[in-house]
């Protein structure tokens, strides 16, 4: 299975604080990992450091086998940050449609794939709202939906749910394990512990260390635990 996300021995302090220590992780063709972890575990960091946004002070990170940031490589690649980058100015298919015509999208297939992106996100009836007006749940599905334009390779979602209610979220990860099953690769954050046991492997950040890669039945397992929330919280101290 080829590998699309290769991390190695990646080292990374702000300061005297040291926020990753020589993690190694990959991700292959056709694989959901969830990246969890408590606020300020590194996994913010250790996303961009992938994505060439930061530096990493030791080890190296490849996307399809390159370093990045690659602009060739954007059409491959879907990215919903934690924090939204919309123009609050245009309506949400403006938005669609800006960063469509970014990745490279045939201009005659633009109507088809605004509509199916809104569709997956249910934002097809306020695609001629203006941004602006939109909740911070409605902001977040609109960044989701332009992560998924073009259908990428891979896919990199910073908790993608966050605002969303239970149907949706139930629709997301529908959409997520269909283009598992078409070969996409998908790095997942997320703090709602019930979806880590829909990704086919969890990555468990604790104290700048990745303490567990395995798969949610594993873990469970290894831990003497039935949910990923008490493998959590057993590897935090906070349950015995």
């Amino acid at each position: 299975m080829q590998t699309v996300i290769s991390v190695e021995k990646v080292s990374k302090s702000f300061g005297n604080q040291q926020v990753l220590k020589n993690i190694d992780m990959l991700l292959k063709k056709g694989e959901i990992i969830g990246l969890i972890g408590p606020s300020g575990s590194g996994k913010s960091t250790l996303i961009n450091i992938a994505l060439g946004v930061e530096r990493a002070d030791s080890g190296l990170t490849t996307i399809f086998g390159e370093k990045m940031p690659n602009r060739m490589l954007l059409g491959k690649l879907g990215y919903m940050a934690q924090s939204d980058s919309l123009y609050e100015s245009l309506t949400a298919k403006e938005n669609i449609e800006f960063f469509a015509e970014m990745k490279g999208v045939d201009k005659k297939l633009l109507i088809q794939e605004i509509t199916r992106v809104a569709k997956i996100v249910s934002l097809e009836n306020y695609l001629d709202k203006r941004v602006s007006g939109f909740s911070g749940g409605m902001k977040r599905r609109l960044s989701l939906a332009i992560a998924l334009i073009s259908d990428p390779g891979l896919l990199i979602l910073d908790e993608p749910t966050v605002g969303s209610d239970p149907a949706l979220r139930l629709q997301i990860w529908q959409e997520l394990h269909r283009m598992r099953d078409e070969g996409h690769a998908i790095l997942v954050t997320t703090h709602v512990m019930d979806e880590a046991e829909l990704v086919d492997r969890v990555a468990l950040l604790l104290g700048g260390e990745l303490i567990a890669n395995d798969s949610p039945q594993n873990l469970e397992s290894q831990y003497h635990v039935d949910s990923i929330e008490k493998v959590f919280l057993k590897a935090e101290g906070e349950l015995k």
